[in-house]
């Protein structure tokens, strides 16, 4: 299998699994953050905190009028919370620039925006991409340690670089925010279900396509 083929062979076999990355565009631009070194059940419970707290229509407006303190207090679920909460006030000050409003940083150069957000403190690639991703509606493409698993095991490419990943799926896949979106997804979706870090390989509709399984047959 060709990793342009990928997303065709994932999507027959977890259907479609659309934006993937659930909330508002505001609320994704905190879960980014609250996402961090954690599982999703906790960032679920630190959103709905969040969520039970602010009533106001701009939640990141209201978000960073709240001392650290407190929003540390809310996002405790999400784990190292005192580290999150500094990192959501440092991004929430940058959207302050842009009145909070989504909508303009959408009209900002891809380029420029990305650079803009990894120069926040506590924002690293993929948490840059994410929001750009599925925040903002960029097509660009995000890669996590789940998409280095499914290189190197399926394909056995072994590519510890960002860049080098990213540009690898953005060329073999064309600018396309929907296509980027659910591709990311259902390569996590595949990486929990069966590219686990004990890989399930005996029960992967993939292991006839995949190197490591093949790998392992042969010995």
């Amino acid at each position: 299998m060709k990793l342009n083929e990928l997303y065709k062979k994932l999507k027959s076999i977890h259907g479609s699994v659309g934006k993937w990355w659930p909330g508002t565009p505001e609320e994704i631009v905190i879960t980014a953050i609250l996402t961090q070194n954690t599982n999703w059940k906790n960032v679920e419970r630190a959103m709905n905190n969040v969520k039970k707290r602010i009533n106001e229509n701009n939640i990141l407006k209201e978000l960073n009028s709240m001392p650290v303190e407190e929003i540390a207090d809310l996002i405790k679920p999400a784990g190292f919370f005192n580290v999150k909460a500094n990192r959501l006030k440092s991004l929430l000050e940058f959207l302050k620039s842009y009145d909070y409003n989504l909508g303009l940083l959408e009209k900002v150069p891809t380029n420029i925006l990305r650079e803009s957000l990894l120069k926040i403190k506590g924002i690293g690639k993929e948490t840059a991409d994410a929001i750009l991703l599925y925040a903002l509606e960029k097509p660009v493409f995000v890669v996590d340690s789940y998409t280095k698993r499914i290189l190197e095991r399926i394909f056995n490419i072994k590519i510890c670089d960002y860049d080098e990943i990213q540009q690898l799926f953005m060329t073999y896949y064309p600018p396309n925010t929907s296509l980027y979106q659910e591709l990311h997804g259902l390569i996590v979706e595949h990486a929990k279900k069966f590219c686990t870090k004990n890989p399930k390989c005996d029960k992967c509709p993939l292991n006839g396509d995949c190197y490591f399984s093949q790998m392992n047959r042969s010995t």
